[in-house]
């Protein structure tokens, strides 16, 4: 498998790994300097060259994966016998420096309602490498052609249409994944929201609309729901940053997504 087929690997998993590079090589080495080694809490793909240095390597990128440090890390190795190594000893005669980058698990977001709001809020979360999930009940919405503007997105993009139920949709999500709800009826809203406070694994719960319409929702999720006021309260109404009132499809979009990503720095990496 290449090392590129490896990532992907990791990624449709879900799972973090470490990218490793021999980043340069001065005299003799077993592998020259772009050879790629990509390590998982369980499994290697490729090599580095094999030895003290691969095994070092795979230890230290363990390391980091299971510290979950996000920085890369370069480290440098004399290939000869006067050397004290871990992992027995190498001694062709050069010098090697390899560059560990890690592979965290990208962050998901799920949109549901991909209506005038959910395409412009589509379209500036598609250029963050994250996964974006795309759920609306109504087929014309996330029709190819319209949904075309997505087409060099930087984010894996997963549309789901759900003519029914698009609640069930929330138990297929990532773990962690941050939810914005903001379809065409209110009726739809109202049960997304008693949905994805009954899921445990999200991350947070966005709800566009005005107070009234909370009020609302507030009203039915205790007195229907049963929720409790600290479990409501995981909702966040409305979303966006508080100093942006412009009502237009694309203003509304750069606020709410502006949010989000303030989310994920108050997060840190994961």
């Amino acid at each position: 498998m290449t090392w590129v087929a490896a990532v992907a690997r990791l990624r449709a998993r879900r799972e973090p790994g470490v990218l490793v590079t021999v980043a340069t090589v001065r005299g003799h080495a077993p592998r020259d300097a772009g050879a790629k080694l990509v390590v998982g809490r369980g499994e290697t793909w490729g090599s580095i060259g094999g030895g003290n240095v691969e095994a070092v390597a795979i230890d230290r990128a363990r390391e980091m994966i299971a510290a979950s440090e996000p920085k890369p890390e370069l480290i440098d190795f004399a290939l000869n016998d006067k050397v004290t190594n871990q992992h027995g000893v190498q001694c062709c005669g050069g010098t090697v420096s390899v560059l560990l980058e890690p592979l965290r698990v990208v962050r998901a977001v799920a949109i549901f309602g991909v209506g005038h709001v959910g395409l412009e809020l589509a379209r500036i979360l598609a250029r963050q490498d994250l996964d974006l999930h795309l759920i609306d009940s109504r087929s014309d919405v996330l029709a190819e052609d319209r949904l075309g503007v997505l087409a060099d997105a930087v984010a894996q993009v997963h549309v789901h249409h759900t003519p029914l139920l698009p609640e069930e949709v929330l138990e297929e999500l990532p773990r962690g994944t941050h939810v914005l709800i903001m379809t065409h009826d209110h009726a739809e809203d109202a049960a997304l929201c008693d949905a994805a406070l009954r899921t445990s694994h999200l991350g947070s719960i966005g709800l566009i609309g005005s107070a009234a319409k909370w009020a609302r929702f507030r009203k039915r999720l205790a007195t229907e729901g049963g929720h409790e006021d600290a479990a409501i309260d995981r909702i966040k109404t409305p979303i966006g940053l508080s100093g942006i009132t412009g009502k237009e499809p694309a203003t509304i979009a750069v606020s709410v997504a502006a949010d989000l990503l303030r989310t994920f720095e108050s997060e840190g990496d994961d």
